[in-house]
């Protein structure tokens, strides 16, 4: 049996306790890995590190090809830039995948809701272009190009073929950002039309798409964004299934894949052993199927099977931590998802 090296980052705050949790979790699922700890964040800085993203931890990532992340703090409004959005450029991972689907043992005020956010990871807004032109004004840069708004839409339309999902949404602003967004969909279209057309499309302007996700979920199923706008509609949707705490994420470029948690750090309360693991637990599922799929392992898609149905099987069974309604630790809760793997 092949052993995959992953590289562990676990990132700050409770970011420690949720990767030692996925990790757990893991191993006793008999998954066919082997981790490779480095580090990210505060936590890096904290360990004499230079940066907030060492050149280590980078090539780790280059060298094996696949890592997962607890939460990295990122401040506000000023020091240190985002260790995510670093890390996604310096490694190319363009696309951000978000699959949001309900839970049976976390009621919520829709059912069967089960999208998936495919952003473009590495242009708009978030590419960190500002400009102070006086003390009282400052310019952002909005960056499209026409290879990476082809890029993520190929991505996107490959992805839906793959798993076989019914429609990819467009969501865009193109009727006021009518060059960068225009660019945007217009590639989008000429993928579809090219090499997609047995896949539903549909444009959709975001402010009347986020009324129509609220009204009724089951409306989309893959929606296709720039990076700022992925990045508000994912939140969004994590909201109609439980939140952030049962949401996970990956990011994947052509050469690697890093698969996280998309809550934050919780500082306040990291060390008290009460954080919901189940988001990096999920996105460690998905990472042991992303490995299946690219290495053509069929252990890890087993191993990723087996603890969808024991996360899902200890909530139905009323195992949840304090956000989700219930009174497990974090350790009581992975205890909880380890004792429901099965054989």
């Amino acid at each position: 049996m092949t052993t995959h090296t992953v590289v562990l980052i676990p990132g700050d705050g409770i970011g420690p306790e949720v990767a030692d949790a996925a990790r757990r979790v893991v191993e006793a699922a008999g998954a066919p890995v082997a981790f490779l700890e480095r580090h990210a964040g505060v936590a890096a800085l904290d360990r004499g590190e230079e940066h907030v993203l060492p050149d280590s931890t980078v090539s780790a990532i280059r060298e094996h090809g696949v890592a997962l992340k607890g939460p990295c703090t990122t401040p506000i409004g000023g020091g240190f830039g985002s260790v995510n959005v670093a890390l996604r450029k310096r490694l190319n991972l363009y696309a951000s995948v978000r699959p949001v689907r309900s839970l049976a043992g976390v009621p919520t005020r829709y059912q069967d809701v089960d999208l998936v956010i495919v952003r473009e990871n590495t242009e708009g807004l978030y590419s960190g272009i500002e400009n102070r032109i006086t003390d009282d004004v400052i310019i952002s840069l909005k960056v499209a190009t026409r290879e990476a708004c082809r890029r993520i839409a190929r991505w996107a339309f490959d992805y839906a073929v793959r798993r076989g999902r019914r429609k990819i949404s467009a969501f865009h602003k193109a009727n006021i950002m009518k060059l960068s967004d225009g660019l945007f969909i217009g590639e989008a279209r000429a993928v579809h039309e090219a090499d997609f057309a047995s896949v539903r499309y549909e444009e959709v302007i975001i402010d009347a798409g986020s009324m129509r996700l609220v009204q009724d979920p089951g409306q989309f199923d893959v929606i296709l964004c720039e990076n700022l706008y992925g990045d508000i509609m994912s939140d969004l949707c994590a909201g109609l299934v439980g939140g952030l705490g049962v949401t996970p994420g990956a990011n994947i470029g052509d050469a690697g894949a890093v698969f996280e948690a998309v809550h934050g750090s919780a500082p306040d309360i990291a060390g008290q052993g009460v954080a919901n693991p189940l988001a990096l637990i999920m996105s460690a599922a998905m990472m042991l199927n992303h490995l299946a799929e690219s290495r053509g392992d069929g252990a890890c898609r087993d191993a990723a099977t087996r603890i969808r149905e024991a996360y899902d099987r200890a909530l139905v069974e009323g195992c949840k931590t304090r956000d989700l309604g219930g009174d497990l630790g974090t350790a009581a809760f992975t205890d909880a998802v380890i004792q429901r793997l099965g054989g």
